[in-house]
């Protein structure tokens, strides 16, 4: 009887806290991790993979996005390296002549003022003054992925506008490329004579808008630039400086992923259920029957998700990788089922 009497109650408990189970608020606090990687949309497995994107979670009870870590690693050899590691080794040889590279489908390196160690060089720049006040500048262009230097003397006119310094002039000489895949690949240089940094293409904007070298334009003197870049003048004259480094714009990677950070936080994550826009009419067409973005595309869509006026996500970078390893990260929360998730071009 005893017994009896005990399994009843046993099963009104179960019962009622099923019950109660069934009327709770979903609890989404934890942090959850996703990831997308370099040919996953061509079978390649995460084991195999030698680049990926990770985005790291923290989520409260109510889903708020409390903490985000967002990184690009990529496998060199047998080891693991952050595309977002800033330090850099850098030194300037000032009795090198800068001479161009051949572009296009025979690219041959040109001869460059400047050794660089560092694990990535979107957006950099380097920069240093010898005692005599000749200026070595070095900037990666974003649009053709080449690094540009300038070598320019104590008796140059730093009162010019930044225009002057055109590939034409001989002033502005593209002696490596950093990168391949860049949005504009010349096949001479004679199709950019007439440019400068700040106009290569309608996209150059993203040296300007933000960062370092934000407010200065095609009519702002070359002082100006070198001043914003850490040379400093008197009368005129450049000062002797130590050779240093940095990233213009939003920073190279690691500031365009500190962008996503700082969007994401404080967001409710069932509000965000991406980083892209997928209805976007450019990208739509581009995601095929498998979820896969950018690897069929139909004439008028686009294989990039990205928008460097508007930003995505509030990066300029393209993001449909980025995207992908959030959402993977929202499937690790409930959120959302792995086959809402849309796999990025990487």
């Amino acid at each position: 009887m005893k017994k009896g009497l005990w399994f009843a109650l046993s099963l009104i408990f179960v019962i009622g806290l099923v019950a109660c189970n069934q009327n709770q608020e979903p609890d989404y606090q934890g942090t959850y991790i996703g990831y997308s990687w370099k040919g996953e949309a061509q079978g390649t497995t995460f084991e195999e993979a030698t680049e990926y994107v990770k985005t790291e979670l923290t989520l409260s009870k109510d889903g708020t996005i409390e903490d985000v870590e967002m990184d690009f690693m990529i496998k060199k050899g047998d080891i693991w390296i952050s595309r977002l590691d800033t330090t850099a080794t850098v030194t300037v040889d000032f009795n090198v002549t800068p001479i161009a590279a051949t572009p296009g489908t025979n690219y041959v390196k040109g001869t460059s003022m400047f050794n660089i160690t560092t694990n990535d060089m979107m957006s950099f720049y380097a920069v240093a003054v010898d005692i005599d006040g000749t200026v070595a500048l070095l900037m990666v262009d974003p649009i053709t992925r080449y690094q540009f230097e300038f070598k320019l003397p104590s008796s140059f006119d730093f009162s010019q506008p930044i225009s002057s310094l055109s590939v034409g002039s001989g002033l502005m000489v593209p002696t490596v490329r950093v990168a391949g895949g860049g949005l504009l690949r010349p096949e001479s240089w004679d199709t950019l004579s007439e440019k400068h940094f700040l106009n290569i293409s309608g996209f150059s904007h993203v040296v300007k808008d933000n960062g370092v070298l934000e407010g200065i334009s095609a009519s702002s003197t070359v002082q100006v630039m070198l001043e914003k870049l850490g040379v400093t003048f008197t009368s005129g004259v450049p000062q002797m400086k130590a050779v240093s480094y940095g990233f213009f714009g939003m920073g190279g990677w690691s500031g365009n992923y500190e962008a996503i950070e700082t969007y994401l936080i404080g967001k409710n994550a069932l509000e965000v259920l991406s980083l892209v826009d997928w209805t976007n009419e450019r990208y739509a067409p581009a995601i095929n029957d498998q979820n896969q973005f950018g690897v069929d595309v139909p004439a008028g869509a686009t294989r990039t998700a990205q928008d460097s006026y508007d930003t995505i996500a509030g990066a300029t970078v393209r993001m449909s990788r980025e995207s992908e390893s959030y959402q993977k990260a929202l499937v690790e929360a409930g959120i959302i089922t792995l086959d809402q998730v849309i796999i990025g071009r990487f």
